[in-house]
């Protein structure tokens, strides 16, 4: 990986996790304390906060995810993968910046 690749995905990284903390930086809202005959009103703020919080969960763990990758690029790891040591291949990181296995080793590790 040359040295515009690698500015470049770090420019992207940069870019995602600064995104990624504004969007943890909203609150939350709690739903209000239900009242007679606001059932429907009250399981929508639940289902509402529910997703939020999934949300959340997701943008956490894609931070870790581009932090560590940012990581990489600090100690000269970056576009290695992590299992089998073989290049990842630029069209993976040009999608996925944050990849830290080449498609094979993700693969398998997703089973």
């Amino acid at each position: 990986m040359d040295a515009s690749d690698l500015s470049a995905a770090r420019d992207a990284l940069l870019v995602e996790r600064a995104r990624l903390r504004d969007d943890l930086d909203e609150t939350i809202i709690v739903p209000d304390q239900m009242t007679y005959g606001s059932q429907a009103a009250a399981a929508s703020q639940v289902f509402a906060q529910q997703r939020d919080l999934a949300l959340r969960e997701r943008a956490e763990h894609e931070l870790a995810l581009i932090e560590d990758a940012l990581a990489r690029i600090a100690n000269g790891t970056f576009g290695v993968c992590l299992d089998c040591g073989r290049p990842i291949a630029p069209g993976r990181l040009e999608a996925l910046p944050w990849a830290a296995r080449c498609i094979e080793c993700q693969r398998l590790a997703g089973r």
